[in-house]
């Protein structure tokens, strides 16, 4: 197993950054869960509600596949004709609260997010410790970095910024690709922005198609941080810890 050397300390101002952006993104994973569980039903297209069949449904709450509908009624007479039903089942509601932290922990996101991605592009950050360099894709090395992962032979920790190939790949795809994307499908959802820039709806397909691709990218991201958790934790908890929250 491959032992890290020493390298510098993450600067203040990443430390700063992912303080929030982690707080930010337990907020929106607490408080999307709890919107989901309102309604654990995803679609694709434009339109979707309970009285139409989704694309999945999910066992999270006792919303679902819940049946408390009376027979349902057609507006007319015609083949696509939408359809209504009276709910005879009280359903799971928080989404009051629930949308409103949501929306507050997602503009704090946007907000810290572009101060350390400004930063990172400034600073060298991205270049030096984040962009996989021509000398990391060497294929032995990759061969040993996956056999370590996969034996979870993690590397110890190296006080700061020394990134693996793989992790390098990780970071970048989740700084350039998971999040922006989660924020994007998330103001697509806004009837709000996309009055003012309808060819979101263009993009995603919809109002429920960026639902549902903000539904996946989220999981992506849950999945990602419990990896990235449990590397820290294997590859030195303590050291890790000094290093990103006081600088040693």
């Amino acid at each position: 197993m491959i032992k890290e050397t020493h390298n510098a300390n993450h600067t203040t101002t990443v430390r700063l950054t992912h303080l929030v952006v982690s707080l930010s993104i337990i907020t929106l994973l607490v408080s999307g869960f709890v919107i989901l569980m309102a309604h654990p039903r995803l679609y694709w297209g434009e339109v979707g509600n309970d009285l139409t069949k989704p694309l999945f449904e999910l066992p999270i709450s006792k919303n679902y596949k819940h049946g408390g509908w009376t027979p349902s009624t057609a507006f007319y007479s015609t083949l696509n004709s939408p359809v209504s039903a009276s709910r005879t089942f009280d359903i799971f509601n928080q989404n009051g609260w629930a949308r409103s932290l949501h929306f507050m922990a997602g503009w704090l996101l946007v907000a810290t997010g572009a101060v350390y991605l400004i930063y990172s592009l400034f600073s060298g950050h991205i270049r030096n410790n984040i962009l996989p360099r021509s000398s990391d894709f060497n294929l032995k090395n990759i061969i040993i970095e996956i056999k370590e992962h996969a034996l979870l032979q993690i590397r110890a920790a190296a006080g700061g910024p020394s990134y693996g190939i793989l992790q390098k790949i990780s970071y970048f795809i989740v700084i350039f690709i998971f999040v922006p994307g989660t924020v994007v499908t998330g103001l697509t959802m806004s009837p709000a922005i996309t009055a003012a820039h309808p060819v979101l709806l263009d993009i995603f397909g919809g109002y429920q198609s960026a639902r549902t691709i903000h539904f996946i990218l989220a999981a992506v991201l849950l999945l990602f941080t419990g990896v990235h958790v449990f590397m820290v934790i294997k590859s030195g908890f303590k050291k890790q810890m000094k290093s990103m929250f006081i600088g040693r």
